[in-house]
């Protein structure tokens, strides 16, 4: 009896709800979709997996997207995931790579129980986990993973399994183009390859897969090797997919499409310009510091020479003094449709010296509910200058019908005017953005100058009334402020949770102590009012948002201009140990 198409009321994936079309496909490709009888060829996986993580997944201890489940003996398929990023790492099967990490196989048993249960409750197509790109990022890992998963298996779970991974390579040919443009369309498109390379009964479809894949990285990819959402940890994704992509054709003795080496090309300069002194990527745009050691591997494996890009890269500007490096946000963020994950962090900065980050972003809080989501976007939740109550770019009323948490920015910076310059003991760099310009008649100026040793960050924010149109927009705001206070304005400096600060020298410095007995000092020119406030750093790794410290200069501008100074400096004889980058590179 030939099956009936699914029909269930699962949850809905990640973004939206679940789409019928997407069910209809994975019904239509077990009726006349390609039948799949073996392999041809089995890549290694491409994901590292960690043992410890592994190790808590077999006690029951679920870590994904923030949030931690604990199952018990339970299967992870009866409990409801906490949020949609617990629900695309769990549909995704991102946990196969952590279960196959533990020695001698110890992780098997539960890896093939828990896909045994994802099959007889989600095969034919029910269920959220059925969108183009949690399909991608699920087949490569099974088959990635197929020797750990089958061995002791029976020709009846084999059969099983083979149909499933049928399913899954006919839902991609005909479904990826339904995907969402950037990260979620390279998992689809490298799912498909990996299906076309490895499995018997798709070998057609690497063809028009590979010319997928060739036309997305010329339409998605710059020419400086950046992505529109200007995302440092998407970007890695994107670049990690394409150098597997490349090793696998390699592997099966099948040439890349040259679009897709152009673009390994371009994007690897740019990665290695946006990663600290202690090798992890600059949090901004939504993106983290990225999973440990994926970075230097997609960098190792792309066979790209060592180099950086000069200028921008991405739309972020780089200083790098003796093991210290400076990453600024220098340009406008994606704004209209498609900017829900966009910061408003125009002119914000990180700082690291050696392996230790003191000067950060608070990151993105999408892990952590709509409340933590709304605030890490916020340009109050960044290390640069914010008016009192209002974010340098402005969300849409309401969000997307479909979720409301997918807020775009309707306005904000249009304009991020930049200059560099190199002197002989220091660079710099000067900025502006007009964020304000429509609505305040301000812009909001900050320069930055690090001594080439490393030891002494100079800074100065300031907020400007350039033009006669930006005085009267000025005015018409200060005339509905009460007296004459003024228009509030504060400079944050947000602290990673491991440098430990106090107010020093009479209320007039901070000092800074990092891991190491390195210390920093932060002084400033007097011009506004220091405190050491509480402050928040959201890291996907942590169950929780972690507590930490936030240096904030508060002012008043009462006419057309004002500014405030500040220094970051280190002992001159205090020198971090060098970086595998700087070694690098």
């Amino acid at each position: 009896m030939a099956e009936l198409p699914p029909n269930d009321t699962a949850p809905p994936p990640p973004g939206g709800q679940v789409r019928l079309a997407d069910r209809w496909a994975v019904w239509r490709a077990g009726l006349t979709g390609p039948r799949i009888h073996g392999f041809i060829w089995q890549p290694e996986p491409s994901f590292a997996g960690s043992e410890a993580r592994g190790r808590q997944l077999i006690a029951g201890n679920l870590v994904m997207g923030g949030q931690l489940l604990e199952i018990g003996g339970r299967l992870p398929w009866d409990s409801a995931p906490p949020n949609a990023a617990f629900l695309e790492a769990l549909h995704g099967f991102d946990w196969l790579d952590d279960l196959a990490a533990v020695p001698g196989g110890a992780g098997r048993k539960t890896a093939q129980d828990w896909l045994s249960g994802w099959m007889a409750r989600y095969r034919r197509g029910r269920g959220p986990g059925w969108t183009a790109d949690l399909t991608g990022r699920r087949q490569m890992r099974l088959i990635s993973h197929v020797l750990f998963l089958m061995n002791g298996q029976t020709p009846e779970d084999r059969r099983g399994f083979f149909d499933l991974l049928a399913r899954q390579g006919g839902l991609l040919q005909t479904r990826w183009r339904q995907t969402r443009r950037g990260l979620p369309r390279f998992e689809a498109l490298t799912g498909l390859v990996y299906s076309a390379c490895a499995l018997t009964g798709m070998e057609t479809a690497l063809r028009p897969a590979l010319r997928a894949l060739a036309q997305e990285c010329a339409q998605d990819i710059d020419g400086s090797g950046g992505i529109v959402t200007r995302n440092p940890q998407e970007l890695l994704e994107v670049f990690h997919l394409l150098t597997w992509v490349a090793e696998v054709l390699k592997a099966t003795g099948k040439a890349p499409d040259p679009a897709v080496a152009t673009a390994i090309g371009r994007i690897a300069p740019t990665l290695r310009s946006l990663r600290h002194a202690d090798g992890g990527l600059v949090r901004m745009q939504g993106g983290g510091r990225g999973a440990p050691g994926r970075l230097d591997a997609a960098l190792a494996r792309s066979g790209v020479r060592p180099s950086r890009v000069k200028g921008l890269a991405m739309g972020y500007a780089r200083l790098g003094g003796r093991r210290v490096s400076l990453i600024v946000d220098a340009a406008p963020p994606m704004l209209g449709p498609g900017s829900f994950e966009a910061h408003a962090s125009s002119l914000a900065f990180e700082l690291v010296s050696g392996r230790q980050p003191i000067v950060v972003s608070a990151g993105s809080g999408r892990q952590f509910g709509p409340a933590w989501r709304r605030a890490g976007r916020a340009t109050a939740s960044h290390s640069t200058l914010s008016l009192l109550g209002y974010a340098s770019a402005r969300l849409a009323r309401g969000g997307d019908r479909q979720d409301p948490e997918r807020q775009d920015f309707v306005s904000g910076p249009t304009l991020v005017e930049v200059q560099e310059a190199q002197m002989k003991t220091a660079e710099g760099i000067a900025l502006s953005h007009d964020g304000w310009r429509k609505t305040h008649g301000l812009v909001h100026l900050r320069s930055l100058q690090l001594d080439r040793d490393g030891s002494l960050l100079r800074g100065e924010d300031g907020l400007a009334a350039m033009t006669e149109r930006d005085r009267l927009t000025l005015d018409k705001v200060l005339a509905r402020l009460p007296g004459d206070l003024g228009l509030r304005y504060a400079v944050r400096f947000h602290l990673h949770p491991d440098a430990a600060a106090e107010i020093d020298m009479g209320g007039t410095a901070v000092s800074i102590q990092l891991p190491g007995r390195e210390t920093w000092v932060f002084r400033y020119g007097g011009e506004a009012k220091l405190t050491l406030e509480p402050s928040v750093y959201l890291d996907s790794a942590r169950v929780k948002p972690r507590a930490t410290k936030q240096i904030v200069l508060t002012g008043a501008l009462t006419g057309y201009g004002s500014a405030v100074s500040w220094t970051l400096a280190r002992p001159v004889g205090l020198l971090p140990a060098p970086t595998e980058d700087e070694q690098e590179d």
